[in-house]
C-alpha cells in the first residue's frame, strides 16, 4: 500500500466537506474540490492521482441532481459511472485504497423491508442508474475498495432537504410534504466521522474487509415525519403530509429505501445511532466540521 496523503474529491459538496475536516485525523489530507479536480475528465484524476500518491482515494463527487439528471444522463453517467471506474483502476494501479460512496437509488424501492446488500437492485431513475454503474465498474477493476451504500444525506450547509425545510420554515405557514416514501436520514458528519474511524485502523485493517457495505443510521422515517422532526413542536409552519402523485418530479424516487447496515456495524464494530438521535445532534452541533487533533 501507498503511504502518501489521503484525497478527497469533491470536497466541496456537503459530504467531502466533512470528510476533509474529519480524515485530518488520519493524516495529511488534500481536499480537491471541482476547480481542483474535475472527476469527468479521466486524464485529470491520472494527472491529480500522479502528483499527489495518495494511499487513500475518499471519493465524494457525485451528481446528486437527481431530478436534472433525467435530461442530463451523460453527465451523471460521465461523475457517477465512469469516473468511479477510472478512479478504482488509478487506485489499482498506484496501490492505494478507494472508499466510495453510493446510494439507496439503486434499488426500486417495491418491497418493504430492509435492503441488504445482496439485494437485487433495479434503479427507477437516471440518478440511481448512473450510481449502480459506478458501483459495477469498481467491483469490475479488481481494486481494493470500500463501496458505502447511504441515503438522504443531510447536513448544515450545501444543497439538502434539512437547509430546504429550515428556509421554508422561517417563511411559510404550512410546509407540504410527502408522506408516502420512506427511508433513513443520514447526517453527512456522522459518515464522515465513521468513515475517518475506519481509515485510522490502517490499510491493512481495511483491505481485509473491503467490499459492499450499506451505511446507514437505524429506524426509519418519511419525508413528512422527517420534515416534523425538523421543524420541532411550533406551531408554525403547520406540516402537511402528501402523496407523492400531489409532488410529481422528472425522477422516480423509491418507494421504501431503507438500508440494512448491520454488516457494517458487525465488520467494522460500531453501534448505530437513530436517526432522530442524529438528527438531535446535528442541529445542536456548529455548523461547520471541527478539525480534529491528528492521530499519533
Amino acid at each position: 500500500m501507498s503511504e502518501g496523503p489521503i484525497l478527497v474529491t469533491g470536497a466541496g459538496g456537503q459530504l467531502g466537506r466533512e470528510l476533509a475536516a474529519a480524515l485530518a485525523a488520519c493524516g495529511d489530507v488534500v481536499a480537491c474540490d471541482r476547480a481542483a479536480l474535475d472527476v469527468g475528465d479521466a486524464s485529470a484524476i491520472a494527472r491529480v492521482l500522479r502528483h499527489i500518491a495518495p494511499r487513500f482515494i475518499v471519493n465524494a463527487a457525485a451528481y446528486t441532481a437527481v431530478d436534472r439528471a433525467e435530461r442530463e444522463r451523460d453527465a451523471a453517467f460521465a461523475i457517477n459511472g465512469v469516473a468511479p471506474g477510472v478512479l478504482a483502476a488509478e487506485a489499482k494501479r498506484r496501490g492505494a485504497l478507494l472508499v466510495h460512496y453510493s446510494t439507496d437509488y439503486v434499488f426500486d424501492g417495491e418491497r418493504a423491508t430492509p435492503y441488504e446488500e445482496s439485494s437485487p437492485t433495479n434503479p427507477v431513475s437516471i440518478y440511481g442508474a448512473s450510481k449502480l454503474a459506478g458501483e459495477r465498474a469498481i467491483a469490475a477493476s479488481g481494486a481494493i475498495a470500500l463501496t458505502l451504500r447511504t441515503s438522504w444525506v443531510y447536513s448544515r450547509h450545501g444543497q439538502n432537504f434539512l437547509v430546504t425545510m429550515q428556509k421554508l420554515a422561517a417563511t411559510r405557514d404550512e410546509l407540504r410534504v410527502v408522506d408516502d416514501q420512506v427511508g433513513v436520514p443520514n447526517w453527512s458528519r456522522w459518515i464522515a466521522t465513521l468513515t475517518a474511524g475506519v481509515l485510522a485502523r490502517g490499510a491493512a485493517y481495511v483491505a481485509q474487509r473491503a467490499g459492499l457495505y450499506h451505511l446507514s443510521a437505524r429506524g426509519s422515517a418519511t419525508w413528512c415525519e422527517f420534515a416534523r422532526a425538523i421543524v420541532g413542536d411550533r406551531e408554525r409552519p403547520r406540516v402537511t403530509p402528501i402523496a407523492t402523485a400531489d409532488y410529481p418530479t422528472p425522477a422516480r424516487r423509491p418507494k421504501y429505501a431503507v438500508l440494512d447496515a448491520s454488516r457494517f456495524a458487525r465488520t467494522f464494530d460500531v453501534a448505530l445511532p437513530d436517526w432522530r438521535n442524529l438528527l438531535h445532534e446535528c442541529l445542536d452541533a456548529p455548523v461547520e466540521p471541527p478539525r480534529p487533533a491528528a492521530v499519533d
